[in-house]
């Protein structure tokens, strides 16, 4: 790795441990040629599959999009930043983990309601609202009493 100083090629480790939740190797590291320290994080490049669309089409897997779309469901909660970057990492790595090139949008969706349910009753009924394209009162008393109840409304 090259210097962020001195441009030096060759850099050396002087220390490594598990950084986060273990996911990524946070080392320490100095330049041999001007002495100067400094961290670098390393984290595993996932292979992220194409999402169909309801429609057919076929996009990349964007962690952006999903960024977004948590937060604006969580708009106004009292949800940590934090809590919301784990959720954000787990879906990632849920998404990942299934090995598929391909993965429905829908089934994405359904992983996110299930984040947005363990953080935010309000958020997972705001995301519901659009993801579900409620038309009436009658879903959303559905979904708040499957709330209730203890499963996800989802009839």
């Amino acid at each position: 790795m090259y210097c962020p100083y001195c441009q030096f090629a060759d850099t050396r480790v002087v220390d490594s441990r598990l950084a986060g939740d273990g996911d990524q190797v946070r080392r320490r590291r100095q330049c041999p040629s001007c002495g100067e320290r400094f961290t670098t994080h390393e984290v595993p490049d996932l292979v992220m599959p194409k999402v169909v669309k309801a429609d057919g089409r076929r996009e990349p897997f964007d962690e952006g999009k999903l960024r977004a779309g948590l937060r604006r469901a969580l708009e106004k909660r009292p949800v940590p930043t934090e809590a919301v970057e784990a959720a954000i990492q787990r879906l990632c790595k849920r998404v990942s983990a299934a090995g598929e090139r391909e993965i429905e949008a829908a089934t994405v969706g359904e992983h996110v309601m299930a984040e947005l349910r363990e953080l935010d009753a309000v958020a997972y009924v705001r995301f519901a609202s659009v993801y579900r394209r409620f038309e009436d009162v009658g879903a959303f008393r559905r979904v708040i009493e499957g709330l209730e109840q203890g499963n996800s409304g989802h009839k």
